[in-house]
């Protein structure tokens, strides 16, 4: 179909120029199409069209599912929340949204900033045994270099992003349960399909769908108690920001005392045009790093297309 915008307006759509990896292109019929050998399921083109004509795909059914199965059932149900919750829902405070969830029949609430400490921990290990290393956290920024520069991928972590680190950390201290992946990330709805995650998370949503459940059940979490999220360090939650891996890294580089031997020498990708020249600098062995620290949105996590606010 003609894009709407374009009928209306007469322009370039706002979904190509937010797709800075030219995935979008428009044919002589000036209909859009996805080129899915490019995408990396960043979202940035539907957080920028007007008219919702893209849509990232929901798995909210599966999540509804889930909860029912958990609530009829002695199965434990595992919210892992990003970060960048923090931020998000402005009208109510962070304790009263984790109430909310628990309303809505999840068991309880974990951070997924405490994968992310053990994200840190693995990261620098392998960072200062290898000499130079990529971040595995963002799934849209691997699939970029997969796609992209595939000649760097061996560079890319080894270590599964920190939802996938807690979330199999959950799942091998209790076998009976089930993870629900909520966040700002649209690209984490395509690494859940991996069969290196797909084992550990079973559905992922943002914090959008979030708001939409709560808005089902007619719950009104300003009037809640205040729940408890306690579980990560200062370090694991600014993950969430641009250039907080890269602190979180040179932390842990720190406390093992592997800072002595090793110097860090970290660039923070703030977007994937930045995450684009780091990666061709490598490809030239012209780069002056030896960490890529590299976030698809910017801003970070807590730019992500699937967050309720955009603004500072």
């Amino acid at each position: 179909k003609v894009c709407p915008y374009t009928a209306i307006v007469g322009r370039k759509r706002p979904c190509q120029n937010a797709c800075k990896i030219k995935a979008i292109s428009m044919n002589e019929k000036k209909a859009a199409k996805i080129d899915n050998s490019k995408c990396i399921s960043c979202g940035a083109c539907v957080y920028q069209c007007p008219f919702g004509a893209i849509m990232d795909k929901s798995y909210i059914l599966d999540v509804i599912r889930i909860l029912k199965k958990g609530a009829n059932s002695n199965q434990k149900v595992y919210a892992v929340v990003a970060p960048s919750i923090s931020s998000q829902f402005t009208y109510a405070k962070l304790g009263q949204v984790i109430t909310g969830l628990k309303k809505l029949g999840f068991h309880t609430v974990v951070e997924a900033a405490l994968g992310a400490d053990m994200v840190a921990l693995g990261e620098s290990k392998e960072l200062a045994e290898k000499g130079f290393l990529t971040s595995s956290c963002c799934p849209a920024f691997v699939m970029y270099v997969q796609s992209a520069f595939p000649e760097l991928a061996p560079y890319v972590s080894h270590n599964l992003s920190p939802m996938a680190t807690i979330a199999k950390y959950i799942k091998e201290t209790d076998e009976n349960s089930k993870i629900v992946f909520i966040g700002p990330c649209t690209a984490k709805k395509s690494e859940v399909q991996l069969d290196s995650v797909k084992p550990y998370v079973d559905a992922a949503m943002t914090f959008e769908e979030l708001q939409a459940l709560f808005d089902s059940r007619d719950m009104d979490i300003t009037t809640l108690e205040e729940g408890v999220l306690d579980n990560a360090s200062y370090y694991g939650r600014i993950f969430a920001r641009c250039g907080g891996l890269a602190d979180a890294v040179a932390e842990a580089l720190k406390e093992q005392g592997i800072n002595s031997d090793f110097e860090l020498n970290a660039v923070s990708c703030d977007g994937i045009e930045a995450c684009r020249m780091a990666l061709l600098k490598k490809s030239k062995n012209v780069l002056d790093a030896n960490f890529i620290e590299g976030m698809a949105c910017i801003g970070g996590c807590i730019g992500g297309a699937g967050c309720l606010t955009h603004g500072e």
